[in-house]
């Protein structure tokens, strides 16, 4: 069975706050710093999501718009993908398209 490792590393300041955030995956040979994740974990024992939303000081507003409006849609197909419910997606979009309207990042 073949394993594969995506890995985060987060440098913390004096106040324990992201500074830096950098991440790696073998399979893609990805090495990469980013100032924003957001991960999403399912507990099977629990049956809840586990969560980590971590973001750097050098992460501007405007950024943090686009970072959730973008995550939104790619949840949108991913909920298609592993679901197969079409109608959900399309719900889902449209919301992030409102969204993405409200927060100034597309037009009507």
């Amino acid at each position: 069975m073949k394993q594969s490792e995506i890995k985060f590393t987060v440098t913390l300041d004096d106040n324990n706050l992201p500074q830096k955030i950098d991440w790696s995956a073998t399979d893609g040979g990805v090495t990469c710093e980013s100032n924003a994740i957001m991960l999403s974990v399912w507990d099977t024992a629990e049956k809840n999501t586990l969560r980590i939303d971590l973001w750097t000081r050098e992460m501007k507003v405007d950024e943090m718009k686009k970072f959730y409006h973008q995550t939104l849609m790619s949840m949108s197909d991913s909920l298609e993908r592993a679901t197969g419910d079409k109608e959900a997606a399309k719900d889902m979009r449209k919301f992030a398209k409102e969204f993405g309207v409200k927060m100034k990042l597309i037009k009507k």
